[in-house]
């Protein structure tokens, strides 16, 4: 054989041990490196959305929770009013103040927004009319309790309870 025929039947050997070598050490050449490269891309991609709808679910899932033991919790409660009852709600040290009474900032208000040119002294009679009213309304307020066994008091609260803190760690997560 001729010198030249030998030199390349030994460099063709030698890139054929060498190709073989890195493909059984795992390494990858170029094109190889590059396009797993773009598929984990692709795939770390996926991954994210797959996380990120898990985190959706996750909420919505804890929405559901809390929703459901606070509608439970609601539902157990009544709710009743002594407007009216009685003649008065508030006590102005020993005297009574008739129910009807709260109403006269907002009509006197009422009375200076079309008698004013500036009408400042309406809007804040009629301010503190809406908030003496409201007041009064919530001060009548009573919320009572029924009666309802350990169990269903555990499943309404650990339900609201369970439900809130999948929502505020789905919130908060970092």
């Amino acid at each position: 054989m001729s010198e030249q025929k030998k030199t390349s039947i030994d460099e063709a050997y030698d890139t054929l041990y060498h190709e073989a070598e890195s493909a059984s050490s795992g390494k990858k050449s170029k094109p190889e490196s590059a396009m797993d490269e773009i598929l984990n891309g692709m795939d770390g991609a996926r991954s994210a959305r797959k996380k990120e709808g898990n985190e959706l679910l996750r909420f919505f899932c804890g929405l559901l929770l809390f929703g459901a033991g606070m509608f439970m919790i609601f539902q157990n409660l009544t709710v009743t009013s002594t407007w009216g009852y009685g003649g008065s709600i508030f006590r102005l040290g020993g005297i009574n103040i008739p129910n009807g009474t709260i109403m006269i900032p907002l009509l006197i208000g009422i009375a200076l927004l079309f008698l004013c040119d500036r009408k400042l002294w309406g809007w804040l009679f009629i301010a503190v009319g809406i908030v003496i009213i409201l007041a009064a309304v919530l001060m009548s307020v009573s919320i009572q309790w029924h009666t309802s066994s350990a169990w269903n008091f555990i499943i309404m609260f650990g339900m609201a309870f369970a439900g809130g803190a999948m929502m505020i760690r789905e919130l908060f997560r970092s």
